[in-house]
């Protein structure tokens, strides 16, 4: 490609409303362009990156018996009904009427779709194992799209999914994929960890979110270095200490003037946060046949710990929580500040931790403005219809596995995979003849890659004060051409003499044929990142021959004309050969 034929054009600033460095750079570097909010257009040389990222998703996907297909965006709600999404989704979920006063959805994800393709297509266990995938445009209106690529509404997504006949199948297509999305990430240089995770809107038994650790990052991760024990918070465990035994004493009304939070509490009383119970109000919306309906919550847990949203959410079944508003605590006969289950209306579903039901004589809240109640257990002051694990796992709390400490770092999901089992057959009726003749569910599994923001994680990574430096597995072309001809017609000619000669060797070249000065050249080749710099100028033919530069690098050397292609060509062969090193068998962490 010609630079002077180059539809984009680099920038010399980055967009005021840019946050992180990948958007900011590949704005600036001609990459991408904004049309609305979490809505960007590839631009030709983003477009060859991701390009890029596609094949070695499909390599990989084929590579473990993937098939190729395309899928609609625009679906009819009628299977999104049969498996129940249509209603427990949020407005995340874009639906409109067509024409004809049909209800439509746009494409959030692919499982309703796959399983209705099954049920039509697999009739015995014959026909399984099958593996499909695309890579297709998904829509998911976020209310809060941020951070350029990372965080859109509208991206294409590498999708595989799964049909198998048996646990067994489904374990093994799972494993596959967990060593091969491992290669892809290696492929692409972009360092990553798994992590157990939840399975939220998916469904299924078991999902792993692949991570690339960075301080932008939106998912908070409990990592064990100990014994290598990670989960995404939403999911973590962790062993929580135990309150000491004791008898059950009276329980006592105190006054606490203006004492509205734990740690104010505490100190009033002389007490550790251990030994308080922290209230904490919600509503779920929830789903009752077709209809959503909102549910008041009150969530009770240890006041050293903290609510874990997701878990809450899946305890009580709900497709999304908020926080309840003052009017509304008071409606169910408590006061913010001063809240327990302790006597509150019968309509309220009162959720506590497994650790509260075992931690005798908390400090509690009396429902009323300036109290509280001293020595409250469960069972005999209040009773909860739900006792599950609600809390957040924290930095220095013990791991599940080996009690050792465990860190936090931040982390940006580019990768997940889940076991669906017969969530989605199940309700579809996808069913397959067995050898005994017996009519089951498919078994299904779920896989996908985000292609834009698996883009924008690698910026992240490789970038320095000058731009891209993106490695030669993702690079918009391995070597950048630059001709610094200034009114010099032989040095033109050369320069693309030497482009010609490149491209016929299967090098794939940009040239900086343009007329600018050569700062500006060299900072657009800074900005741009391809791995490898050449420039032809009379001060280079003087010298002997071309320049040449790794953009990693700060070393100049000069190479022969009848020696650039060969160079060029060992030099490729080196980048792409340290980047297969690092694709490895990675342990099975399921």
């Amino acid at each position: 490609m010609k630079m002077s034929q180059l539809f984009s054009q680099t920038l010399r600033d980055a967009p005021g409303d840019a946050e992180i460095e990948s958007h900011k750079l590949l704005v600036r570097a001609g990459f991408i362009r904004q049309l609305s909010a979490g809505i960007f257009t590839l631009m030709p040389l983003g477009l060859r990156v991701a390009e890029k990222i596609n094949r070695i998703l499909r390599d990989e996907i084929d590579a473990i018996g993937g098939q190729e297909l395309v899928m609609p965006v625009v679906h009819p709600s009628d299977i999104w009904k049969e498996t129940g999404r249509y209603h427990a989704i949020d407005a995340e979920m874009s639906r409109f009427v067509d024409r004809v006063g049909r209800d439509m959805v746009l494409a959030m994800t692919h499982e309703e779709v796959v399983t209705d393709l099954a049920r039509k297509e697999i009739q015995s266990y014959k026909q399984l194992p099958k593996l499909v995938y695309q890579i297709q445009t998904k829509w998911r209106d976020d209310p809060r799209p941020r951070a350029g690529l990372i965080r859109v509404r509208e991206f294409w997504m590498k999708d595989s999914y799964s049909l198998d006949k048996d646990e067994a199948g489904l374990d093994a297509q799972y494993r596959a994929h967990y060593q091969a999305y491992f290669n892809i990430f290696n492929k692409c240089a972009l360092p990553v960890i798994s992590v157990k995770s939840d399975v939220g809107m998916m469904g299924g038994s078991l999902a792993h979110e692949y991570m690339y650790l960075t301080p932008i990052g939106e998912d908070t991760l409990l990592l064990c270095d100990n014994c290598g024990y990670s989960a995404n918070r939403q999911n973590a465990t962790f062993i929580k200490s135990e309150a000491e035994s004791e008898d059950a004493k009276d329980i006592e009304k105190v006054e606490t003037p203006g004492v509205t939070t734990i740690e104010a509490l505490a100190e009033f009383l002389i007490i550790p946060e251990s030994k308080t119970a922290k209230a904490v109000f919600m509503v779920a919306t929830v789903s009752e046949g077709e209809e959503d309906v909102e549910k008041f919550i009150l969530a009770t847990i240890r006041g050293d710990m903290e609510v874990n949203e997701t878990k809450l959410s899946n305890a009580v079944q709900a497709k999304a929580l908020r926080p309840a508003h003052d009017e509304e605590i008071q409606g169910i006969g408590s006061q913010p500040g001063y809240g327990s289950a302790i006597g509150v209306s019968k309509d309220v579903i009162v959720v506590i931790d497994d650790l509260v039901k075992t931690s005798p004589n908390l400090v509690a809240g009396a429902n009323e403005v300036n109290y509280h109640y001293l020595n409250v257990n469960y069972g005999r002051d209040y009773e909860a219809q739900i006792v599950a694990d609600i809390a957040a796992a924290q930095e220095g709390d013990a791991c599940p596995d080996c009690k050792s400490v465990m860190r936090v770092s931040r982390g940006v999901e580019v990768g997940n995979i889940f076991k669906l089992g017969t969530r989605y057959t199940s309700a579809m009726n996808a069913t397959f003849l067995d050898e005994d003749g017996e009519r089951k569910p498919i078994i299904m599994g779920s896989y996908g890659i985000g292609v834009g923001r698996l883009l924008a994680c690698a910026v992240e990574e490789y970038n320095d004060e000058y731009g891209l430096k993106l490695p030669i597995s993702l690079a918009p072309f391995q070597v950048h051409l630059v001709s610094i001809a200034i009114d010099n017609e032989e040095i033109r000619q050369k320069s693309l003499e030497l482009y010609n000669d490149l491209r016929t060797a299967g090098i794939e070249v940009m040239l900086d044929d343009r007329d600018e000065r050569p700062g500006v050249k060299f900072k657009d080749a800074d900005l741009i990142g391809v791995p490898l710099r050449l420039t032809m100028g009379q001060k280079s033919l003087d010298a002997g021959g071309v320049e040449f530069k790794r953009r990693d690098e700060e070393d100049r050397d000069i190479v022969p004309l009848d020696h650039v292609v060969s160079t060029m060509q060992a030099e490729i062969k080196a980048l792409q050969g340290a980047i297969a090193s690092k694709v490895v068998k990675m342990p099975y962490d399921g």
